[in-house]
């Protein structure tokens, strides 16, 4: 999709998620290599080291499946919905966005569910509730949600005919 195509929603998605990734990999790194270089220099190392790259990899990883997504690089096929003319094709692609963002919004609803249950885990040495990873993955699924239905949005209008046109074939 080129600049133009995508959405103000979807760029600052997209921000969103390059920021968490950057600040991810730069914390994780520096941690895991400050506790390594402590570990061979005096013997010993920061206990809470292998707690904060634990917490935060799954906002790692949640940034670039969101991402991924919005750049389209992931898994389709479409060969069955190639067969289509391109009025059915919109429609099966509306279709199969609401469905995806359906999915989406159920999964956020469940997440949210087991948010007061999981926040009584902590982690043993920080004390981090569990909450915090149930969260960046309700996050990250609503994230996907938005994306789905701006597809959905983008499909639709683009089977919409363009305005002084009498075109009623969609």
């Amino acid at each position: 999709m080129s600049q133009a195509e995508t959405g103000w929603l979807e760029r600052l998605v997209c921000a969103i998620c390059k920021v968490v990734l950057w600040i991810t990999v730069s914390v994780i790194f520096f941690i895991l290599t400050a506790n390594t270089l402590l570990r061979y220099s005096t013997g010993s190392s920061l206990q809470w080291a292998s707690e904060v790259p634990e917490l935060m990899f799954p906002w790692l990883v949640m940034s670039g499946i969101v991402l991924a997504a919005a750049k389209g690089a992931h898994i389709t096929t479409t060969f069955l919905v190639g067969a289509l003319s391109p009025a059915w094709q919109r429609r099966v692609a509306v279709a199969a966005w609401l469905l995806v963002a359906g999915l989406y919004g159920y999964l956020v609803k469940a997440t949210y569910m087991l948010l007061e249950i999981v926040h009584d885990e902590k982690s043993p040495i920080l004390q981090v509730p569990g909450s915090v990873t149930y969260g960046c993955v309700m996050v990250g699924m609503a994230l996907l949600c938005v994306l789905a239905l701006q597809s959905a949005w983008q499909n639709l209008r683009a089977a919409t005919p363009p305005a002084g046109t009498s075109s009623g074939a969609v």
